[in-house]
């Protein structure tokens, strides 16, 4: 254990004793993306559109297609919630420049609490104007066209333990010097959670994600009251169940989950059937989840690539081709990371789904 925010921690939970695990993530969360390498080949872990120019791209395209289907207006505020180093939306608007009046109605939100990627996504853009946000708040009334790359699975989680006949909160302690996962007081998951799952077992372990509920409540509000669309790209899985998902990685590398908090980056796999679930149950129509590899290539990703291999040098070739490969290739990010598009019910199914 080392670090400001390990002691903070730990000096916290001598004081008022084991603190829940939602608690402890917020802050080691906070803590990790205030820090300046995070993203890349020098950071902890490579997003999506760092891996390839193409997923950003679409992403660009997509959302030229619901400006389309809204008729084309004048306006079209579109925000990205966690831009990290500003790689998606930049690759987006390129390719939103190719769409004839698209570009010009683009009224650019981003929703970022971290002043050291603000600063790259500022740069990133290149003069392109945009607004930033510290919260679904204060974003503009009106239609709702957002984007959420990686953004769910960095959301606190709370855990349950099944214990000796009951459910008991699972919350984090001290163990000697390192923090350590404890049994809190006995504290149930929501019913309508456990009643689509079998009788848990001794040591079983349930995941519930109330920020993630809430954002995708918030953003599902919104457009079922004044139109719109989302597109939620996460690692997860389609349907719940036990399991505890949290994991930390370092320079690339899976580590203890508490062992370095606000040092590492920490995260849970998305419930997509939950989220989608919360979507509906706030007026949104919710497509999906789709696998990332089968909506990219819905999406037209093997025609992109052509054109870019037309004119890439041998190494730009080899680059562009591993890129590809591994955001749709089932065994690499093809599978275990998933989309899902939120519309108005009256909605057909958008583009990809």
């Amino acid at each position: 254990m080392s670090g400001e925010t390990a002691s903070r921690l730990a000096a916290r939970i001598r004081a008022e004793g084991p603190m829940p695990l939602a608690a402890f993530m917020g802050e080691a969360v906070a803590a990790y993306y205030r820090r300046e390498r995070v993203f890349g080949a020098a950071g902890d872990f490579v997003t999506a559109p760092e891996i390839s120019q193409i997923f950003g791209e679409l992403i660009g395209i997509w959302f030229a297609l619901r400006w389309h289907a809204a008729g084309r207006p004048a306006r079209f505020p579109l925000v990205e919630c966690g831009p990290g180093r500003g790689a998606l939306i930049s690759d987006a608007l390129r390719a939103a420049r190719s769409v004839p009046g698209f570009a010009d109605a683009i009224e650019l939100h981003l929703v970022e609490t971290s002043p050291t990627l603000a600063a790259a996504q500022a740069e990133a853009l290149a003069g392109f104007p945009a607004t930033w946000h510290a919260d679904l708040e204060t974003l503009p009334d009106g239609p709702l066209h957002l984007v959420a790359n990686e953004f769910l699975d960095a959301l606190p989680v709370t855990q349950f333990v099944f214990r000796g006949g009951a459910w008991r909160e699972r919350r984090v302690g001290l163990f000697r010097q390192d923090f350590a996962f404890v049994d809190g007081p006995e504290a149930a998951p929501p019913a309508e959670m456990l009643s689509r799952l079998p009788p848990p077992r001794e040591g079983e372990i349930f995941e519930t994600a109330p920020a993630a509920e809430s954002f995708v409540a918030t953003v599902a509000a919104r457009i079922a009251a004044s139109g719109g669309a989302a597109l939620v790209f996460d690692y997860g899985h389609a349907e719940s169940g036990f399991g505890d998902t949290v994991q930390a990685v370092s320079r690339h590398r899976y580590v203890q989950p508490l062992a370095d908090p606000g040092e590492v980056d920490l995260t849970a796999h998305v419930d997509f059937a939950r989220i989608a679930e919360t979507a509906r149950a706030h007026g949104a129509a919710a497509f999906g989840p789709a696998d990332q590899g089968v909506w990219l290539v819905a999406m037209g990703l093997p025609t992109r690539l052509t054109v870019l291999l037309r004119q890439a040098t041998p190494e730009q070739t080899e680059e562009l081709v591993a890129g590809t490969r591994r955001l749709t290739e089932p065994h690499a990010m093809g599978r275990l990371f998933k989309t899902l598009a939120l519309l108005p019910v009256s909605a057909a199914p958008p583009e990809g789904f």
